[in-house]
């Protein structure tokens, strides 16, 4: 008996992906569709995971900011072009919160519109979901 190193390695990396993943979605900047691509490279009998881990993490993230925006007095503190896209599309622009830079904005804007939760997440998780399995996808390609 001893400790399976790849497992644990495994084990650690899925970790490190979820911690990379919700990090990447709020104000911090990240690069979790990275972690996912070499995640997935290294193990991709776990890719499955990945992305599971990844998607729900970066919503997870995503959602963080969105209720820390709640909290935020005015308007003033997202770009006019994200609250625009938010005003004219609602929750359904939440689909675009993968996005760099504008995703964030998106999140935090929605918070400050005080846009409905469900329909936030719904439209979060799928826009996120999305750009995993189009990056995990291509990654199992090569």
């Amino acid at each position: 008996m001893g400790i399976d190193f790849w497992q644990f390695s495994s084990d650690w990396g899925l970790a490190g992906l979820a911690a990379s993943s919700f990090l990447s979605s709020t104000i911090l900047p990240g690069t979790s569709e990275a972690a996912a691509a070499a995640f997935a490279a290294a193990f991709p009998e776990r890719t499955l995971e990945a992305f599971l881990i990844a998607s729900a993490f970066n919503t997870a993230g995503a959602m963080t900011t969105w209720w820390l925006g709640r909290f935020i007095p005015g308007e003033r503190k997202v770009p006019p072009k994200a609250l625009a896209a938010l005003r004219k599309w609602g929750t359904a622009a939440l689909l675009f919160s993968w996005a760099p830079v504008v995703g964030d904005a998106l999140s935090l804007g929605a918070g400050i519109l005080k846009l409905p939760f469900l329909p936030s997440l719904f439209f979060t998780l799928a826009g996120k979901s999305l750009r995993y399995a189009v990056v995990l996808g291509f990654v199992s390609l090569l």
